[in-house]
């Protein structure tokens, strides 16, 4: 005889692909938030230390009389005020665009905002950046969410150069499949290709815990990532080479066909480094 309560399999298995829909959307929002946090954190870190540095050099020039030192004070003061309105700046863009809408954004003025934030840093752990900043369409892109995308990347770079080095930034259009291409490329350690297929998996690291600032190490920064990018109907790639170093590739659909107008521009540091990345390369 038949249990007529007896649990259909089919059900069974339509409720559970249903419960991980429900958990995979859940763990998206919550590698958002680790991601905005990221930004925040490293935000608030830096406008901390340009209100230090005009406490400080106000305090200099209040001790000193002479006028050379206190002209050297003010103008260090206002390097300082400058510096917190970029940073002012890139808080108000984060506010204006916390939600998901997608609109047309200039990617360079996104690098722009992300180097204001870390410039400190990187000149701290001694990485040059070269951003080669190409004539590009606007894409149709949520700017906050990529402007996170880009901080964990350049994080990321930075931390596989622990002796210094250089870090290559470049906007590219590739007119073929109208998608705007930004590159983050470092000079770095390089990933073990047994470990590239794995990186953009949720939780997986290759760091065994956050560095002397506390960042990285939780294996969601890369998932992160790639769920960001896959939401603009985009692409990651990673190309690394073990001693030589790792590329990202972030590909997001144009929304116009003409490039913006604004001329070719290279903020370039020149630092020795040959061609790279031939080998042990993962497409998503």
């Amino acid at each position: 005889m038949t249990d007529s309560h007896a649990a259909n399999p089919s059900s069974i298995v339509e409720q559970q692909a249903k419960e991980i829909e429900i958990l995979k959307r859940r763990l998206l929002e919550a590698q958002k938030l680790t991601a905005m946090g990221e930004l925040v954190s490293t935000t608030t870190h830096e406008f901390n230390n340009v209100l230090m540095s005009v406490i400080n050099y106000a305090r200099m020039g209040l001790r000193h009389k002479d006028d050379q030192t206190r002209n050297n004070c003010f103008e260090k003061i206002a390097a300082a005020g400058e510096r917190a309105a970029k940073i002012t700046t890139g808080v108000l863009a984060m506010a204006k665009n916390r939600g998901n809408r997608m609109e047309p954004t200039e990617l360079a003025k996104i690098v722009d905002d992300t180097l204001v934030l870390l410039e400190r840093e990187m000149r701290k752990y001694r990485i040059d950046v070269d951003f080669q900043n190409n004539d590009v369409p606007l894409a149709q892109a949520n700017g906050n969410q990529i402007q996170q995308v880009l901080l964990n990347l350049m994080i990321n770079a930075r931390q596989a150069m622990p002796q210094g080095g250089r870090l290559i930034l470049r906007l590219s259009y590739d007119a073929a499949d109208n998608m705007v291409d930004l590159l983050v490329r470092d000079h770095g350690v390089g990933i073990p290709s047994d470990q590239l297929p794995q990186i953009f998996d949720a939780f997986y690291s290759t760091k065994s815990g956050p560095d002397e600032t506390g960042k990285g190490g939780t294996g969601i920064g890369l998932s992160a990532c790639r769920d960001i990018v896959e939401a603009h109907q985009g692409k990651i790639r990673v190309q690394s080479t073990v001693g030589m170093g790792t590329a990202f590739t972030i590909r997001i659909p144009a929304v116009e066909m003409n490039p913006t107008s604004h001329a070719d521009v290279s903020h370039v540091v020149a630092v020795s480094g040959g061609s790279m990345l031939p080998a042990s390369s993962v497409r998503q």
